[in-house]
């Protein structure tokens, strides 16, 4: 890989993992797709980056259950589907919504949630 490409890469996860830290504080901020995102955008730059993220104390976990069998924890699937659900329920309470706007949101709302319940979990 040319050298700029390598850069733009590495300047790109290091973005990521921010992205992801900032994911872990706000709700409705996702970390690990941030996180998948950082490690193959190291993948390309820096397999020592790579192997560092992927090793990590608190976000490897993810990354290999995810990378070795496409799955997601119980405990962030609950944690993720009841963000969602509650995001909705404020969304509702506080722009009290006509029956239109607040179907179209909760059609979207549940894209995500199909996914991540489809998922295997560990």
């Amino acid at each position: 890989m040319n050298l700029p490409l390598r850069i733009l890469c590495l300047c790109l996860g290091w973005l990521m993992v921010g992205f992801a830290i900032a994911g872990v504080f706000l709700p409705l901020l996702p970390t690990t797709p941030f996180l998948l995102l950082a490690a193959g955008l190291f993948a390309r730059a820096s397999p020592r980056l790579e192997r560092w993220l992927v090793e990590h104390p608190v976000f490897g976990h993810s990354l290999r259950l995810w990378r070795e069998k496409g799955a997601i924890a119980v405990r962030a699937k609950f944690t993720a589907v009841a963000l969602i659900v509650a995001s909705f329920g404020l969304f509702c309470l506080f722009s009290a919504p006509d029956a239109m706007l607040a179907a179209i949101v909760a059609a979207v709302m549940a894209l995500p949630v199909a996914f991540i319940l489809t998922r295997p979990s560990n």
